[in-house]
């Protein structure tokens, strides 16, 4: 490893094999020392390098399936308190982009750090501890209702708040002109379609799953459903070249690739947070930047949002 080099924290994740979530946390503790180059955290290969010799290891965070209880929860908070300057801020929307600017405008010790990771695992990370703001648009076929079933049965116990940031447009994203003719669900399975999927775990992914559930249709019947991608752009861009004939994503960025969308459900975007002491000063900067009239002009000037309940406070426990 050249020691002159410097790394980005994905490369860092790789090198390591952990999670970009675990690797945040080292720099929150201080177990890896990094500077920010605009966006971005990087650490110089010196200091890892002094860091794998030190011979520390740590377990990457469990993606699904790993048994969640609050006494380990408890102990691994104990273990690395998360400082109220730096919040990781999980999710992909550009709505949190945005919010990021508007907290470190509002308060100049806040550091914002983005982790680009899915809604679930997103959650399971704040359980964890490994984040601070997580942004999550999970839909529940048995209830028709977004993300408060699933935090419900992940955080419990826990002291949280849901605060809802906005609602957008979710459907398929189609080739131009749309030939295939899909208009619903129903049509993704039909023969000759080929699928683009988002990786697990995500709340594309998930309001896919759980359309083909209510729907009776079985995962193996479709065509591309193994075929996964991280973004909603990269889906889009596949059904824009035409690899692909169809993908689940959101209105804004079929506008953006040139493609059409077929739309099909109105979902909730909400953020989680946990209401520790320690957390409440920056809770009461994010309530006031999520209700303030700059940060919703701002969002309404992105096309496909609704703003009209951004800053509420969905549930509370």
């Amino acid at each position: 490893m050249p020691h002159s080099m410097s790394y980005t924290v994905h490369e860092i994740a790789q090198m390591l094999k952990v999670s970009k979530l675990t690797v945040y946390d080292l720099i929150k503790k201080g177990e890896l020392r990094a500077y920010r180059v605009g966006k971005q955290m990087r650490v110089d290969g010196v200091e890892l390098e002094a860091y794998k010799q030190r011979g520390q290891r740590y377990e990457a965070t469990a993606y699904y399936g790993e048994a969640l209880s609050e006494s380990r929860l408890i102990s691994q908070r104990a273990a690395a308190p998360l400082p109220s300057s730096q919040l990781v801020i999980t999710g992909h929307d550009a709505c949190l982009e945005l919010l990021s600017k508007h907290l470190e405008r509002e308060n100049k010790s806040i550091r914002p750090l983005r982790s680009f990771v899915g809604s679930m695992e997103g959650l399971i990370a704040l359980f964890h501890g490994d984040a601070h703001i997580v942004s999550t648009h999970l839909f529940d076929g048995d209830t028709g209702e977004y993300n408060l079933p699933y935090i419900r049965k992940l955080l419990v116990g826990l002291p949280y708040m849901v605060i809802h940031v906005a609602a957008r447009s979710a459907g398929l994203y189609v080739q131009p002109g749309n030939p295939k003719g899909i208009a619903s669900w129903t049509d993704v399975a039909k023969p000759g379609i080929m699928l683009v999927n988002r990786e697990r775990g995500s709340g594309a992914r998930v309001l896919l799953d759980e359309q083909l559930r209510i729907n009776g249709l079985k995962r193996e019947v479709l065509h591309g459903y193994g075929n996964e991608e991280t973004t909603h752009l990269a889906v889009a861009g596949q059904v824009g070249s035409g690899q692909a004939d169809v993908g689940v994503g959101i209105e804004k960025v079929a506008y953006a690739v040139g493609i059409d969308f077929v739309p099909l459900m109105q979902e909730q975007v909400d953020l989680v947070v946990l209401k520790q002491p320690e957390h409440m000063p920056w809770i009461d900067i994010l309530l006031q930047v999520l209700r303030s009239a700059a940060y919703r002009e701002e969002l309404m000037a992105i096309r496909g949002y609704d703003t009209s309940r951004t800053g509420e406070i969905r549930m509370e426990a």
